[in-house]
């Protein structure tokens, strides 16, 4: 029995469009299970978070700002590393790892944005 969980944002989407969902994930599965009587098996649980309950980053998500904000910091940090590691032990030899003085920097002087 296969259980799909899915975790959304509470009130983004309406009933018609979360029963929607189901259906097609459960089309998915028997698609790749490859015959019909796989559906009555298949266990979709849609599961609504509010805001609070999620966080990215280790802070509060705070909708798109927060996003952008988040894809920006993972831009610096991938701009940051030196060379071409392939292996994890590679990349752990010098990470890019911002210093407090700059982040206090960045937080002091750019736009404020919760997330």
């Amino acid at each position: 029995m296969p259980l799909i969980n899915v975790v959304l944002e509470e009130g983004v989407f309406s009933t018609e469009q979360k029963h929607a969902m189901a259906a097609k994930l459960t089309d998915v599965m028997v698609e790749f299970e490859g015959f019909e009587a796989f559906r009555e098996v298949v266990w979709v649980l849609i599961e609504e978070r509010g805001r609070d309950g999620w966080q990215i980053g280790g802070q509060p998500l705070a909708g798109p700002p927060c996003l952008m904000a988040t894809a920006g910091r993972s831009k610096e940090t991938y701009e940051a590393v030196e060379g071409n590691p392939t292996t994890r032990e590679e990349l752990a030899a010098e990470p890019p790892v911002p210093t407090r003085e700059g982040v206090l920097s960045k937080l002091l002087s750019g736009p404020s944005i919760a997330c």
